[in-house]
């Protein structure tokens, strides 16, 4: 059997993209602790276009592809109510701080949802792409019903998240450093409600009680966008 063969058998079968995903962002988080955890060196970034680059170079369709990661995709539910263990440990100061994360969480997805579509808006993209950008800041599965539900592209939305996850996960630690905030609570909340799952995880490598709290805002966060965007979308694109 020539190679040519080979990689047909194994691309008609979905286990092999699943152990290409995993492979991807095994060896990413390994160049992120050989790296010293620096923010850019991202694993789900190094992992995405990693898995990107061999789509495209082999000529795979992205539902070829997901067939065989949906199992990770999956995970996602799981793993969303999974931050519950955390939050009981951490339950005394989160009922302490209550108020002051209702007040952060409604400044900041009403800010999330009107700052992207102004600017969207702004640089001239297409409704199409403006709907898409509204839920960006919500968790995948929740954004994507949201933009279905509003007449976007729920495919183009997952992108669009993840690259919001992405950047936040980025810039989240050098940007709370810069501003000299100190709070590990609030700076986890933070990095939850802007960049949801992926800003959740650079959390928790970064400590327990922000991560905590970004998994709080995560779920929150999560749950108003879905309430907010289709009210507020009419009214942004009048």
């Amino acid at each position: 059997m020539s190679l040519v063969d080979l990689w047909v058998y194994l691309a008609g079968g979905p286990l092999l993209w699943l152990t290409t995903t995993l492979i991807a962002y095994v060896a990413a988080d390994a160049l992120f602790v050989a790296a010293g955890r620096r923010p850019l060196a991202n694993p789900v970034l190094i992992a995405v276009t990693v898995v990107s680059v061999v789509l495209v170079v082999s000529g795979t369709p992205f539902p070829a592809y997901f067939a065989g990661a949906q199992f990770v995709h999956f995970l996602l539910g799981p793993a969303t109510v999974a931050l519950a263990v955390p939050l009981v440990r951490y339950l005394p100061q989160v009922r302490r701080l209550m108020v002051p994360m209702l007040v952060a969480l409604v400044v900041g997805s009403v800010s999330a949802i009107v700052s992207a579509v102004l600017l969207a808006r702004l640089v001239g993209l297409d409704a199409t792409t403006v709907r898409a950008l509204a839920p960006k800041s919500a968790t995948a599965p929740i954004a994507m019903g949201t933009a279905e539900a509003v007449g976007a592209d729920p495919a183009l939305t997952a992108v669009l998240v993840i690259l919001t996850g992405i950047g936040g996960a980025i810039m989240v630690t050098p940007l709370m450093n810069a501003l000299g905030l100190k709070n590990f609570a609030a700076r986890g909340f933070a990095a939850g409600l802007a960049s949801h799952g992926i800003g959740t995880a650079r959390a928790f490598q970064v400590d327990p009680l922000a991560g905590t709290f970004a998994g709080i805002a995560l779920g929150l966060n999560g749950f108003l966008t879905a309430v907010l965007v289709p009210l507020l979308l009419p009214w942004l694109l009048g």
